[in-house]
């Protein structure tokens, strides 16, 4: 399986919403240790940065535990990627019944094994429940509930979607 059977098959199509593309890479080449969960787009980034850097429990550990496939199966889907670049676009939030859900808009270009590269775009939806409201364990912090990444024919920095 590959990073963008993955992609897809870890997370489910997600609700399209407006949202204005700013692409930043998220990424330097060589990687330092993120791990942050203060945003949505920050989960993001701490999710690619655990891909690049091979950590794929870590990445598994961000999608909400009944929105992930069997640790095994998504491991597998990076047998043939090399790293992977990010952009973002610009989250939105909303809240429901003490839950904040967030849209965020990426693009991201894979390269594989083979030096070849793929350019995929698309939208992940996390959420939340308000931290002042959860009073036994565990913590939910932000996780992942859904995402959905098409291969695209445009360039990492034209690529982030507009709307999701």
């Amino acid at each position: 399986m590959n990073l963008a059977r993955c992609l897809l098959y870890c997370a489910a199509p997600v609700a399209l919403f407006a949202l204005p593309a700013s692409a930043q890479p998220a990424s330097d080449g060589e990687s330092a240790y993120r791990d942050d969960r203060s945003t949505a787009t920050e989960v993001i980034r701490s999710l690619y940065n655990a891909i690049n850097r091979g950590e794929y429990l870590r990445a598994w550990s961000y999608f909400r535990e009944d929105a992930r496939p069997d640790l095994e199966t998504y491991v597998e889907g990076f047998a043939d990627t090399e790293s992977v670049l990010l952009s973002v676009g610009k989250e939105m939030a909303e809240g429901a019944a003490g839950t904040t859900y967030w849209s965020v808009p990426v693009a991201i270009e894979t390269r594989h094994v083979d030096g070849t590269t793929q350019v995929f775009a698309g939208c992940y939806t996390l959420a939340q429940p308000n931290p002042a409201i959860q009073a036994a364990p565990p913590f939910s912090p932000i996780t992942i509930r859904e995402g959905s990444l098409a291969a695209v024919d445009a360039p990492l920095g034209d690529a982030v979607p507009e709307a999701c």
